[in-house]
């Protein structure tokens, strides 16, 4: 367990945390005016290891060769030129911080961290934190990685959950879930809609899905993950060429297939390791899901709109809003932020048809790929 404090004065900035993966969405922006919940679960921390936030430098004014040493193989809008290695905590876990009004910046339905950090040490007043909860982001607090230092607390941490024991305490990521807009009370203004965990899992996924392509169809299972992922393969690759095999693959699951050249697999939610078989199936491209996204893709849960047999369970209050989840109106869409940020990342995207998938994504939007 870790507890971060100021780099100016040392007085203790946050509770006891454990380290955990950078979720998939941590940098997602979903939709327009939405209300997104707190992006960490209370305790927990993760380090995004690029630079992120301000300032920031347009392509135009980035040599292509300083951005391929950074990882990034093809344009982007802008570079962050930040300090690598930021910290993001849950809003709750945070102490002894005050926000700089001045520094406020976004303002559209909440905080963002344009004007840089915008949160104080109370005790010397150094900027050291970037509150965040505008519309359409994920909630959360940025630690400044120059403003901080991590230190460990007697509290100790246990070992990582085995594959095992995360197949036994995992949850699923419910591919559905409901949608609010800001500070909306109204009906009209929520609904039921595909997962923006979801959504970020896909965009992720499906840039890999591209790379291990290298041009040729890729065929995936029947159901779930056929509607996830399906029709953007479909319409991103050619028909024609003999066809690559994708297939879920993990644990819990028999061994994948010899002739299965690329393999959804599970990352873990606390060490971001990929999960990867044994025998000749190791030598097929592993495309990387969220735990809880690969669980129910895996492992679906069964949807009962009423209780099996019997009342509601002791201390379950009834809520009537809504009682059913219901099925989105709208075919899946993976996340273009998300899939751009990544396939970018890809030295795959240095060829010329996935270059020009990039080029044209705003088409592809229209279309309903994305």
């Amino acid at each position: 367990m870790f507890v971060f404090v100021c780099a100016g004065c040392g007085a203790r900035l946050t509770t006891s945390l454990s380290q955990v993966a950078l979720p998939a969405h941590a940098h997602q922006k979903y939709g327009n005016g939405i209300q997104l919940p707190v992006l960490m679960e209370p305790g927990t921390f993760a380090v995004d290891p690029e630079p992120w936030g301000p300032p920031w430098r347009r392509w135009e004014e980035t040599d292509p060769k300083e951005a391929a040493t950074r990882g990034i193989y093809a344009p982007v809008y802008a570079l962050s030129d930040g300090a690598p290695g930021a910290i993001v905590i849950a809003p709750g876990d945070a102490r002894g911080t005050l926000l700089i009004p001045e520094l406020g910046g976004g303002y559209c339905c909440g905080l963002d961290w344009g004007d840089g950090p915008n949160m104080a040490c109370e005790a010397c007043g150094l900027p050291v934190a970037s509150r965040i909860d505008d519309c359409s982001l994920w909630q959360a607090v940025w630690l400044a990685p120059n403003a901080v230092r991590r230190r460990p607390v007697d509290i100790a941490d246990s070992a990582p959950l085995s594959w095992a024991e995360l197949m036994e305490q995992g949850k699923g990521t419910p591919p559905f879930e409901p949608i609010a807009t800001w500070g909306s009370r109204r009906e009209a203004n929520r609904w039921w809609s595909w997962s923006p965990q979801w959504e970020a899992a896909a965009g992720r996924a499906l840039a890999h899905l591209l790379a291990a392509s290298e041009g040729r169809p890729v065929t995936v299972p029947a159901g779930l993950v056929a509607e996830v992922f399906r029709r953007a393969l479909d319409a991103l690759l050619p028909a024609g060429p003999p066809p690559l095999r994708a297939a879920l693959a993990g644990p819990g699951w028999p061994a994948p297939d010899a002739d299965a050249d690329i393999l959804l697999v599970p990352t873990h939610p606390q060490t971001g390791e990929i999960w990867t078989p044994a025998g000749p199936a190791a030598s097929a491209y592993p495309v990387p899901l969220p735990f809880g996204v690969w669980l129910w893709l895996a492992f679906p849960e069964p949807y009962l709109p009423v209780p099996a047999s019997g009342g509601l369970p002791d201390g379950v209050l009834r809520d009537d809003y809504d009682p059913l989840a219901p099925r989105p109106h709208r075919l899946f869409w993976a996340d273009p932020g998300v899939f751009q940020h990544t396939l970018v990342r890809l030295p795959a995207v240095r060829s010329q048809w996935l270059r020009e998938i990039l080029e044209n994504l705003t088409q592809h939007m229209r279309a309903g790929i994305f």
